[in-house]
């Protein structure tokens, strides 16, 4: 499954100016606009598809999930690639990927057809989240990076703004549809990978190494099977049959021969030496616990702002916006004042605590609550983000060497992405059964047996269907059930912080990777000349 590494072979080996750099850098967030915006765009619109498709809200949660599962199983192999092959072509090619799937989406005929495609979509967004990251840290030292933490969290904050305002926009506009959610970004993706082709001129590093296929295989296969029984337990089957405890089974038996086959290959996609660090351990763990409880967490604000209070898919888009500004503001400042003094684990505590506290306010919201209320709330959810996620990934490639990056980075973002693809699933499956829950009590307390012919049946596939009164009683389950998931996201949101709170803070770097690597080839080089006979 692997092969043992040969030496490197460098071509092309020119150090990039520093205006080469800047211009790359906008070619690499054109980039990263674009994918967050294809991806955001569509969160508002997902009520108004699901309904249009009649799908159910474990379809609902499936279509989010699927993307997040194909990215999560991916970016390890995109990052191990990245220390091998051309970071330009990978990075061009994530966004073709992620382009077609964009594409396919907007012609699905159902929710199954929309799932399908969506995992085209993650396989881009795998290779785009990984790369973009890795190449800033090739290009920018970390004591440097911070100053672009500003102008990234803008890029993020915008298209996640833009995302849902625009997807509200063309849902509401009736000569549109909801396909045209899809299709809106390919001209943008087109302008970038112009862009990137132009700018982007990093020296290419290739390695003889086959990439061990079978461990990303384990690893994916496990994941998929635990996701499957978290969404269908309790529906499909009990909690507590034969096909559960089996579904649990297979899922652990492959993620164990995964880790087996990890620790046997010469060229892992998860290099379990990386975990030997204190810093990568604990930024591990912390990232699993904020993908459960970002991802988890602000999946369901859109269907909370249409569904439980009634607002059009721009408006929910606005609301939103809170937590937005708080996000971009406190990641621009946090950004600065690490490039300026050189100190990060302060704002990766003060971020985790803010997440903790945002999210515990959110646990109190309920189908009534004060909209402005809930604007402060998510702006202290925001303050947290923007302090945590991008210094979380900068203190783990403050500590690996220059070889080790790619996959470094790589293996904080595929276990962020499967904290988030876990969050969406479990927290989706809890909302659904206590919004299930809520709606048979709300039923019964009007006279209406949950059993009989409307009201079983009573839920978000056929909610513009219902009549009014029952309508009534599935909004207001979906407002008060919404609460449970920030309070799940709260807790997980917790457990980052305690993981935080034990990193050990290690000065920052002043040499980009590049520059690192480039200093050891030339030591290594007057080793050689010291060494050999006169």
């Amino acid at each position: 499954m692997s092969a043992p590494a040969a030496g490197p072979v460098e071509v092309e080996d020119i150090p990039m100016t520093h205006r080469q750099r800047i211009e790359a850098l906008v070619g690499l967030l054109l980039g990263m606009f674009v994918a967050f915006l294809s991806s955001t765009i569509v969160s508002n619109a997902l009520p108004t598809i699901i309904t249009d498709l009649h799908g159910t809200q474990d379809q609902y949660t499936w279509v989010v999930v699927a993307t997040l599962l194909a990215s999560t199983a991916t970016t390890p192999i995109w990052g191990k690639f990245a220390d091998l092959v051309s970071k330009k072509l990978l990075v061009q090619m994530s966004l073709a990927l992620f382009t077609i799937g964009s594409i396919l989406a907007g012609t699905s005929q159902s929710v199954d057809m929309l799932i399908g495609f969506r995992v085209i979509q993650g396989l881009g967004l795998g290779g785009l989240q990984a790369l973009v990251v890795i190449v800033v840290a090739t290009m920018f030292s970390p004591r440097e990076r911070g100053r672009y933490q500003g102008p990234m969290a803008a890029v993020m904050s915008v298209a996640t703004v833009a995302g849902p305002l625009i997807g509200g926009v063309i849902v509401d506009t009736s000569w549109l549809g909801w396909r045209w959610t899809f299709y809106v970004c390919v001209p943008l993706a087109v302008v970038a990978l112009l862009v990137i082709q132009r700018t982007l001129n990093l020296p290419v590093i290739r390695k003889k190494v086959s990439i061990d296929y079978g461990g990303a295989l384990l690893i994916a296969a496990g994941v998929s099977i635990l996701l499957i029984w978290v969404t269908l337990a309790g529906k499909s089957f009990d909690w507590t049959s034969a096909t559960s405890y089996g579904l649990v089974a297979l899922g652990l038996v492959l993620l164990a021969s995964a880790v087996f086959v990890e620790s046997r290959v010469s060229s892992p996609i998860i290099p379990l030496h990386l975990f030997r660090d204190r810093t990568t351990t604990l930024a591990t763990l912390a990232s699993i616990a904020v993908g459960v409880a970002l991802f988890g967490g602000a999946v369901f604000l859109g269907q909370y702002f249409q569904v439980a209070r009634g607002y059009s898919p721009t408006a929910a888009g606005l609301l939103t916006l809170p937590m937005i500004i708080g996000s971009m503001v406190s990641a621009t400042i946090s950004g600065q004042m690490i490039t300026r003094f050189g100190r990060w684990k302060v704002y990766l505590v003060a971020g985790a605590a803010l997440m903790t506290v945002g999210f515990g306010l959110l646990a109190t919201i309920d189908a009534h609550t004060d909209m402005r209320i809930l604007g402060v709330y998510l702006f202290v959810l925001g303050v947290g983000m923007g302090m945590t996620m991008q210094n979380l990934v900068l203190a783990v490639q403050n500590n690996v060497s220059p070889a080790n990056l790619g996959a470094a980075t790589s293996t904080v973002t595929f276990f962020r992405s499967l904290g988030g693809a876990s969050g969406v699933s479990v927290l989706g499956a809890v909302l659904s059964s206590h919004v299930t829950d809520l709606i048979a009590k709300g039923l019964n307390a009007v006279g209406i047996n949950a059993g009989q012919t409307g009201g079983s049946q009573a839920g978000l596939s056929n909610l513009n269907e219902l009549p009014g009164p029952i309508a009534d009683i599935v909004r207001g389950a979906y407002g008060d059930g919404t609460a449970r998931i920030f309070l799940v996201a709260g807790i997980m949101a917790a457990l980052s912080l305690v993981a935080i709170c034990f990193i050990k803070e290690v000065a920052l770097k002043t040499m980009s990777s590049d520059e690192e690597r480039r200093a050891e080839a030339a030591e290594a080089a007057l080793t050689t000349e010291d060494t050999s006979p006169r």
